[in-house]
């Protein structure tokens, strides 16, 4: 029945609420199931792999662990479904971007549900070769770290395809959670690899406590719990266009002319996290190279030398280099990913076939100057916060001198944006049902 009033966190609330429904307790029950089955898939390694060197790699590798929280833990152990859910990740950014450059696409674009379908299955197929491309450079590095024994051409196959179908099967989870559970299904997936590491998290913030390190550990909470409240306050801020809509009835023979009002919610961030994952691939790719050439945090060599300027450790000096370079990098890629995406939406093009216009803007060109004008001065807010969020482990650990505890802001995103929207889709699916719930 409905809740007048309640103490209890909305999230917690709605799923309580849901649960004394059967529909929705149904749903809620096959997300769960489909987790455990996504956990159970990324504990099952492939052969040959050495856990010790693995772990030694991991720590010292800061796009492998960006690409182990894709995975959901799954890369660390070197499994089956260590490539995770990137590769289609990947694959959609590319479609995503090339939407506006390639006709073919356009069109697509352009036809509604049938078009999504098709651009969809493009990505699907695109997934197939970005994950043999992304499993084989890993494996290489990997071999090359001493982490997975060499073997001959046909076991390095098997590899190979066992990493595709380990990919191509989290991507089919996550799609049967967004048509038969509750949420982004892709999204849950990469959130339970997230939150499956946190009791280690916990485990580690013991360690430092009886290191001796409780003021340090004191302030990393805390960082951590500002970062999060700005995360939410940024996820959800956006800059609202008021918009009017002059159209025409027919009634009694008659021609009535009517009048509503509305608004475009611009979002400050409308990039999410896209650009903390470009930013990342490219400061962290020099040093990847690098160390596959045999550098080392250590050598004298240029090989060396180049994974200690691109090396996020804050023990090495030029560590600074890459916090710097990250921190630009963000700050581009935010205006960059959210130009692509405003010009997708075609937001001048799609009020004008609607009727619709911004009080005082003429419609067509002057109305596409304004939009891209408020865009381009709220993105300068999103970017910096992204950028701030970016280095936020940087600072942490300059900060309390915590080094055992590893403060991801990408994770942190992730888990933030998938419990707001998985909380916005249990409302919608309490308020189609009437069910007044926990909004009260």
């Amino acid at each position: 029945m409905a809740q007048k009033a309640s103490s209890r966190p909305r999230l917690i609330q709605a799923m309580m609420d849901a649960f004394s429904l059967p529909d929705l307790r149904r749903r809620l029950l096959i997300t769960l199931g489909i987790l455990v089955v996504f956990r159970f898939i990324a504990h099952v390694p492939v052969p040959g792999v050495d856990a010790s060197a693995l772990k030694s790699v991991f720590e010292n590798n800061a796009l492998l662990g960006m690409l182990d929280m894709f995975s959901g833990g799954a890369l660390k152990n070197f499994s089956v479904a260590a490539m995770g859910v990137y590769p289609y990740i990947t694959a959609s950014i590319v479609i995503t971007l090339m939407t506006p450059i390639i006709p073919a696409l356009q069109r697509l674009a352009e036809e509604g549900e049938a078009g999504r379908n098709k651009i969809n299955t493009i990505t699907h197929w695109l997934t197939v070769p970005l994950a043999g491309l992304s499993g084989y450079g890993q494996l290489v590095l990997l071999r090359s770290q001493g982490a997975v024994a060499n073997s001959d051409a046909l076991s390095t196959v098997a590899i190979i395809l066992s990493l595709i179908a380990g990919s191509m099967f989290l991507v089919w989870l996550g799609e049967q959670i967004t048509q038969y559970g509750i949420g982004n299904g892709v999204s849950i997936i990469i959130f339970a690899g997230i939150m499956a590491g946190l009791p280690l998290q916990i485990q580690e913030g013991f360690l430092a406590g009886q290191q001796g390190q409780i003021t340090g550990l004191i302030v990393f909470i805390i960082i951590s719990l500002l970062t999060a409240f700005l995360i939410v306050i940024f996820t959800e801020a956006h800059r609202r266009i008021p918009v009017q809509y002059a159209k025409s009835v027919y009634r009694g023979g008659r021609m009535y002319r009517q009048s509503g009002s509305s608004y475009i919610p611009l979002r400050v961030n409308t990039a999410g996290m896209i650009p903390l994952i470009f930013a990342m691939a490219l400061v962290t790719f020099p040093g990847i190279i690098a160390t596959y050439l045999g550098g080392t945090n250590t050598g004298t060599n240029l090989a060396s030398q180049i994974v200690r300027t691109f090396s996020s450790s804050t023990a090495i000096p030029q560590g600074l280099i890459y916090w710097g370079l990250y921190f630009l990098l963000v700050v581009g890629f935010a205006f960059f990913y959210t130009t692509v995406i405003f010009q997708q939406q075609d937001l001048p093009g799609v009020l004008q076939r609607q009727g619709g216009f911004v009080p005082g803007i003429r419609p067509g060109k002057q109305t596409l100057t304004y939009l891209n004008g408020v865009i381009m001065r709220i993105t300068w807010a999103g970017a910096l916060f992204l950028a701030l969020v970016a280095i936020v482990p940087f600072i942490a650990r300059e900060v309390t001198d915590v080094q055992v505890l590893q403060l991801s802001s990408s994770g942190m995103l992730i888990v933030v944006g998938v419990v707001l929207d998985t909380m916005k889709q249990m409302e919608a699916q309490l308020a189609m049902r009437r069910y007044e719930g926990f909004i009260k």
